[in-house]
């Protein structure tokens, strides 16, 4: 399967097949409705997701790895079992320090990403 349907009760991870979001960037995108959306990112050490914003709220889980992130005009070190919170409109990104999994619920659901 190459990304589950709107609205799918079951997602199971092996079964979808990852994108190419950037360079050291693989997409997941799992379970999703209208008003959420949960993606799973792989970044490979020194990957960088680009400063950017969009009007949906985000919560990142890093799952694995390490990364510096930057929400705003603060710039943290980040490891497994910590999250983000970025409100929409902020301007954020990171750089993968440690290779690395993050794990990101949007609300509402990122059409750009179907």
């Amino acid at each position: 399967m190459r990304k589950p349907e709107k609205g799918q009760k079951w997602v199971f991870n092996e079964e979808i097949r990852g994108e190419q979001a950037s360079e050291g960037v693989e997409r997941k995108l799992l379970a999703y409705c209208d008003e959420m959306m949960c993606v799973e990112n792989h970044f490979e050490t020194g990957a960088i997701g680009k400063l950017h914003h969009h009007p949906h709220t985000q919560i990142t889980y890093v799952a694995s790895g390490v990364f510096e992130f930057t929400i705003g005009e603060e710039t943290k070190v980040v490891k497994v079992g910590d999250t983000l919170l970025k409100q929409d409109g902020i301007v954020h990104g990171c750089v993968c320090l440690e290779k690395g999994i993050l794990v990101d619920i949007f609300t509402p659901m990122r059409e750009d990403f179907l």
